[in-house]
C-alpha cells in the first residue's frame, strides 16, 4: 500500500507517516517497506491512465509502499487513536494465533499417540493369529498399513508463517 493511502487509513496526514517512518526507519527492512523508484513511478502512474504530472497528483518525490509487515509496523510507530487500536488488535490476533497452534499440536500428538496405540493393538492380534481367519487378518493388516501411512503424513493443522515471503525462503 501507498504512504499516502496508510495515512488515511491511519488517520494522519502523509508527511508525518513518512516522518514517523524515517525517524524510525530500522523497523522498516526492505521486506516492510521501500521507496518507489522513478521508472516503478511512471509505470504506476500510466496505470492510472491520467494526465496529471506527479506535482497535480499531490506527489513532491515518489511515495513509500509498505507490504503487510509494513502496514503492520506502522501501527506501532504512529501515535494517532486508529494506529494505536489497529496495533493493540494486531496484538491479539498474534496472541490467539498461537494459541490455536498450541491447541492444534496437541491435538495432532494425541491423535498420533492414538494411532500407535491402535496399530500396536492390531500388530498385537497379527502376532498371535490363533484368534482370527485370514479374511480378517488381511482387513487388519491393511489397517495397520493404512494407519503406518497416516502416521508419515504432515499434521493437517500444519502452522504457516504469516507475512510477506522473500525470495530467499
Amino acid at each position: 500500500m501507498l504512504d499516502r493511502d496508510l495515512a488515511a487509513l491511519y488517520g494522519v496526514e502523509t508527511r508525518v507517516l513518512n516522518q514517523a517512518v524515517r525517524r524510525n526507519i530500522n523497523r522498516f527492512p526492505p521486506d516492510f517497506m521501500f521507496q518507489m523508484s522513478k521508472e516503478e513511478l511512471e509505470n504506476w502512474k500510466s496505470q492510472i491512465v491520467t494526465s496529471n504530472s506527479s506535482i497535480k497528483m499531490g506527489m513532491r518525490k515518489s511515495p513509500m509502499v509498505f507490504t503487510e509487515l509494513g502496514v503492520a509496523m506502522l501501527s506501532s510507530v504512529l501515535s494517532s487513536d486508529t494506529a494505536i487500536d489497529i496495533n493493540i488488535k494486531i496484538m491479539r490476533a498474534f496472541v490467539e494465533l498461537r494459541r490455536l497452534t498450541q491447541i492444534a499440536a496437541t491435538s495432532y500428538q494425541e491423535l498420533k499417540r492414538e494411532i500407535n496405540d491402535v496399530k500396536e493393538y492390531i500388530e498385537d492380534i497379527l502376532r498371535d493369529q490363533n484368534d482370527i481367519n485370514e479374511e480378517h487378518g488381511a482387513q487388519l493388516e491393511a489397517i495397520s498399513q493404512a494407519l503406518a501411512e497416516l502416521q508419515t503424513q504432515r499434521p493437517l493443522n500444519k502452522p504457516r508463517r504469516i507475512g510477506f515471503a522473500s525470495e530467499e525462503e
